[in-house]
Parts: structure tokens; sequence; C-alpha cells
């Protein structure tokens, strides 16, 4: 049996060098900060002193610490104090976590009229899980950068009811033009009917929804495979094998909180069951499922075309596949394929690519393992992202060419995160009416006329459907802290509705849903409807698109000698949130890093560049930078040396850079003061480099994407 060597440092793997020697014999070094004799600590001279600076305490914070001489702290009671509160008692309140489309049910700690902390629902089909985004988000409320009243040309508008008699007119007069809706996935029955009413009201109005990180491809695939444009629910727990083709469906595929927990409960061994679900992962960049994973393989972004019709021909496609040239590659195809084959109708296989072609053939080889009605249930299907490409390329064209009359932006800043973000906002110049609904002055809010802040969802009545059939309520924990107002209520005011405020429209929609108000409360205690059972879908599969779908990917051209892949990261993902500083300095699960993007690359790509990683490059804080050239852009990005990447690959995150070119100090104060501190300038912006070749090319998480590095 071969004997691998595994090294846990540069150090290590540079053992043959004279510090790592000199560590090696006097690995304690340093000289203990106290004085000791023989008799040991407990009689020295200062022993609880001494303690204490061996603790890694100074002297004066151990003077404070033991200081019986607490200042005092006056509490300043309630005028009039609500009945319901008791000072220093928390109350919880059942509610949800919206972002972009992401649905977490979780209840509110509320301490003193302020909530302080989330915690997942247990009674939710995410049975109780949260994830680093929904905690930090409490902190979010509480974000100075918030925009505190509506804009008017970027200065403070009198009131609401002004602003609404301008846009009312406003809107009155674009006549044939479109009057455009563009929102991040809208998955709210409510809100969605509300928008529908506006439509009513303006024939020309058009709901668009479009995704910083798409699934655009995803839903393409299946209308094509289905016939339906949505996406399945996935049971991995009900699942023997897993592969996994560049989805990280524990860090940030879709549902992680949801697919965590059936992982988890795939993976335990205990006295009823000795057996585990084994996973094999293909990816370009080491992921955190990657990490987890029971077999992994490398592969470069431009192979996954290859990687996914090699394995389809291994069971059993008629297929002819492209060749790898790669035998661990070739091994690890055989190994997943044996493994999916003796599960049948116990595996599973997903892929994180935004490419509607490699979809296709995926579609087609879970069909062969009898994975729909099984691991899949088309049953029940996801709203986590509904947002479609194609009509954002549309709406983009259409502002350019002068047809789009009005623009009302809600939750999505393509002005920062579009590939084409130049051409967004060029054709933004071109409306004549533009109005953003966003919480802060971003990159695209601070293009617009008008702008009337929805408040914080911790702050808001509302609800999501994020699997059909699951129902999450969203209720207020607090008083709005600034002059915001939801978005419903703004559509059904200039709709003409009866109805005066979205607050009144939601519960006066799921009162007549529920069919009482005892029912809505309960449900509102509750904070979520789910079905008690609701029986798998198969779905039935058209393979028209196939043939087509395999000859794209044969077709598929190899990058230059070296590759990169962008990927969402874990913790700030597409960027919204970037400026919670609680989510900037969580440790990144696999490289540690902190408050910045970077260029992870391999040992080797790092022998190539001449980048000596040695004893320093281990210890030292700054890391060397490089340049990296994509046609004719340029970027500088300090670089990471990872074990488990591709030699030839590097892999950047997404979501940093906010707020632009911030070289000159004005500018970088405008934008502290809008977009925040935390996010102002921070990392690098790469959502421009996600084209090639002059086309337009939306990815998923995984970003699988190739370019020539020069």
């Amino acid at each position: 049996m071969e004997q691998k060597k595994y090294w846990q440092s540069f150090t290590e793997l540079n053992q043959d060098s004279e510090s790592f020697k000199k560590l090696a014999q006097d690995e304690f070094r340093e000289d203990l900060p106290f004085e000791m004799d023989d008799k040991g600590l407990l009689d020295a001279k200062t022993p609880r002193r001494d303690f204490l600076k061996f603790l890694g305490f100074s002297t004066a914070a151990a003077t404070l610490a033991a200081s019986c001489e607490v200042p005092v702290k006056k509490a300043i009671p309630f005028l009039n104090k609500p009945e319901d509160i008791v000072p220093g008692v928390a109350n919880w309140y059942a509610t949800s976590y919206i972002n972009d489309g992401e649905v977490i049910p979780v209840l509110a700690k509320v301490r003193d009229g302020r909530p302080i902390k989330l915690e997942g629902n247990d009674m939710a089909f995410t049975k109780g899980g949260t994830s680093a985004k929904v905690q930090a988000s409490v902190l979010g409320l509480y974000d100075i950068a918030r925009l505190r009243f509506p804009l008017e040309e970027g200065k403070e508008a009198p009131s609401y009811d002004a602003i609404d008699k301008k846009i009312a007119a406003a809107l009155a007069g674009v006549g044939s033009k479109q009057i455009a809706i563009l929102t991040s996935t809208v998955n709210s029955p409510s809100l969605a009917a509300v928008v529908a009413e506006f439509t009513a009201k303006y024939p020309t109005a058009k709901h668009i929804m479009y995704d910083a990180i798409s699934y655009s491809g995803m839903l393409d695939a299946n209308m094509s495979s289905f016939g339906k444009a949505g996406i399945p629910s996935y049971q991995l727990d009900k699942a023997k094998t897993i592969v996994s083709i560049g989805a990280d469906f524990l860090g940030t595929w879709l549902s992680p909180v949801e697919f965590s927990r059936q992982y988890a409960n795939g993976r335990r061994v205990s006295d009823k069951g000795l057996d585990m679900s084994k996973h094999i992962q293909f990816e370009s960049y080491l992921s955190l499922t990657g990490a987890n994973a029971d077999e992994r393989y490398m592969h470069r972004p431009s192979q996954t075309g290859a990687v996914i019709l090699n394995l389809y021909k291994a069971l059993g496609g008629q297929v002819t596949a492209p060749a790898l040239n790669d035998k661990k590659l070739e091994a690890g195809i055989a190994q997943a394929a044996a493994a999916l084959s003796a599960n049948k109708g116990a595996a599973v296989v997903v892929c994180g690519s935004n490419d509607m072609y490699a979809q296709i053939v995926v579609n087609e080889i879970n069909a062969l393992l009898g994975a729909y009605g099984a691991t899949i249930d088309w049953g029940t299907t996801v709203n986590y992202r509904l947002g479609s490409d194609t009509q954002m390329n549309k709406l983009i064209e259409d502002m350019n060419a002068g047809n789009v009359g009005a623009l009302l932006v809600y939750g999505a800043n393509p002005v920062y995160n579009h590939p084409a973000a130049d051409k967004f906002a060029a054709g933004l110049k071109k409306v004549g009416l533009t109005i953003s609904f966003n919480e802060r002055v971003d990159e695209t809010t601070a293009q617009c006329k008008y702008a009337l802040p929805a408040p914080h969802f911790l702050e808001s009545w509302g609800d999501a459907e994020p699997k059909s059939g699951f129902i999450s309520f969203v209720q207020p924990t607090i008083a709005p802290l600034f002059k915001t107002r939801a978005f419903g209520t703004s559509l059904l005011k200039w709709a003409g509705s009866a109805i005066p405020d979205y607050e009144t429209y939601f519960k006066n929609y799921w009162i007549t849903k529920l069919g009482s108000q005892e029912a809505f409360d309960a449900t509102l205690r509750d904070g979520i409807i789910e079905p008690t059972s609701v029986a798998a879908g198969t779905g039935s599969i058209n393979s028209g698109a196939t043939a087509e779908a395999i000859s794209k990917l044969s077709a598929a051209k190899a990058g230059g000698k070296a590759e990169i892949v962008f990927y969402e990261s874990v913790a700030i993902g597409d960027g919204k949130m970037a400026n919670n500083p609680w989510l900037q300095e969580l440790p990144d699960p696999i490289t540690r890093a902190t408050w910045d993007n970077y260029a992870m690359i391999s040992k080797k790509m790092a022998d190539e560049l001449g980048i000596a990683v040695d004893d320093d490059y281990e210890v030292e804080v700054k890391k060397p930078v490089i340049k990296v050239k994509i046609g004719s852009k340029e970027l500088f990005l300090p670089i990471l040396v990872i074990p488990g990447m591709h030699p030839d690959v590097m892999a950047v995150a997404l979501g940093y850079g906010r707020g632009g070119d911030l070289t000159k100090e004005e500018d970088k104060e405008k934008a502290i003061q809008t977009i925040g501190r935390a996010a102002a300038g921070n990392g690098v912006n790469v959502y421009p480099l996600v084209s090639f070749n002059g086309a337009l090319v939306r990815t998923s998480v995984t970003r699988v994407l190739y370019m020539i590095l020069n």
C-alpha cells in the first residue's frame, strides 16, 4: 500500500531549511513572562500577577477585572413602559430571514424592545438551522450606513406624499414605453399579488427578476427537460451516493442550511444503521463541500463539460466523450460511475454550473440513476433563485434603445454586480423615471432619481414561499428606526389601491386565505405553514434537447495555460451584506482569511510565478501581490497558496470591491458614508470579468468560467 506523506504547514514542507531545524530543536524557545524558581508558580513572589501574565492578560486588564470599584451606570426607565415588556427579560418572535430569494425561518430574541439574536425555527423545513449570514443580519438592522429618509436627486425629500404625487404623474406620462420592475428573486405570495395589481393598472409594466448569483441555466435546462422553469427539491439524506460536479452544497449552492442537515443525517452512523452515504466531489478549487468529501478529484473549469460527458458515458449514455488526458481524473469518473450504478434509486448527481447544456446532460444522468421521485422530488419545487438572465439581458437592450420609460429597482444592484454593468449604467441614463427601493445608497441607487428605502426585514411584515406549499411569515420585531416604507406600500399607492399600506394588504390576504383572524394569529405565532406530507414527484423527462447539449459540451474550448474560477464565499456571498463587519471578520472555512478577496493558487503555480513559499510566507501578514490580465482588463490580487488547488487554476471570490475605484480620498469618504466603512473599497470587484470573448456569461456559485491569464 502506498504510504502518503501529508504536511501540515509550509514550514514542515520546507523542513530542510535551517529555520525549521532550529525550530525543531528548540520548539519552546520563548522566555516565560514571569519569574519563577524551582518551588513552582504558586510559590513565586507574585503568583497571581504572573499567573495572569501566563494566560495572556496584562496587569492593567487584570486590575480592571479584579477591581471592586465598578463604574456606576444609571438606567433610564421607560416613561410609558409597554405592558408586554419586562426589563431584562427577552421575548421571542417567529419571523423569517429573507435575502435575495434565500429564506430561513427563525425566532428573533427581543430584549427591551430590540432584537439581539436569531435562532432557527425547529418546526421549519430547515430543522432549526441557520447560517453565518442569518446570525450577522441582526447587526445590519443597526447599520448607520442605511438610508434614513427618502431622497430626490440625492437630497432629502420633504415627504412621501410629495414624492408620490410626482411619481404618479411621471408614471402616467410614460405612455407606450415599458415600466420595468427590476427585483432580485421575489418568492412572496402577497407581494406577487401586489405586483399583479400594479401591472393591471399600468399595462406596459413588466416584472423582471435578476440574481447576481444566477441559476438561470438550471431553470432553462429544466424547462427543456421537464417543461418546467423550476428547480426540484434535492433530498440528500435519501442518497447513498452523492456526486457533486462543482456544487458547493454545504457552503453556498442553492440551500446549504437545508442540505447540511440532510447531509449530516446521511453520514451519521448509529446502532440502527452502520451505512453512511459516499460523497465524491469533482471541482476546480478547494470548496467547503470538497473538503468534506470522501473522494475528491480536480479538473480545469474548461473541463467541466468533459467530466459530465465522461460520467454520462460511463453510466451507459450513448455519447462520444472528449478525452480528459488525466489518468487520476479518469479513474475518479470510473469510481463515481461504479458507486452510482451500485445504488440506483438511492443516488444523485448535482452540478454547480450555470451552463444550460451541462445541466441538461446532468438531468439525463439522474434519469439513468432513477433519482427522480427518490432523491430528487419534482412534487416540491424550490423558489430560492428565480432570476432570468435572458430577461435581464433583454431589459439592458431595451434601456439602451430608449424603450423603457420607468425603472423600479428593488433588492437588485446591477451597476455593481452585473458583468455588463457599464451597459446597464449607460441604459439607466436613458430612462426618464428611475426609482430605487434599496436600503442604502448602493451603486445602482446612487444613479437613480428617487430613493425610497425599504425597511430591514426585522422591521417588516411579509411572507415567503421558499418551496411550493411551504410558507414562512415575516413580522416586525422593532418599530422602524428610520423613515422607511415597504416596497409593496409604494406599489399600492401608485396603483390607486383602496388599501392604504402593505401591512394591511398582507393581513387581509392571509386572513382570507386562512379563513379567520384566529388562524392568522396562530400562523403568525408559529411563523410557518408546511404541508404534513407531499407525494414525491418523478417528473417526465424529455430528451429532445440532449443531442444538442452533448454537441455544445463536446465543442467547448480549453483555456490557456492557466484558468480562473470565480466563486461565492460562504460569508460575503454576492456582496450585498459586505458592510457587515461580523461577516468580514468571519474566517473563510478553507483559507482562514478575513476582510479581503484574494487569488487562491497552488504551490506549483506559486513556484512558476517565482513566489517563495517559505517560512517567511507562512508567518508574514502581507502576502505577495500578482497582476492578472484577462483580455484588456487587469487586476491586482494578493495570493494565498492553498493545498487542494488544481495546479493550473486560480480562484477568486466575488462580492468585494464595493464602491468601485476609490483611489481619491473624496470618493472613498463618500462611499464610506453610503455603502459603509466595512464594505467600501475592501477587496477587488471581479464581477466585470465574468465574461468570455465578449459574450455575456452568467455563472453559478462555482463560477465555471475560464480565462487566459497573461
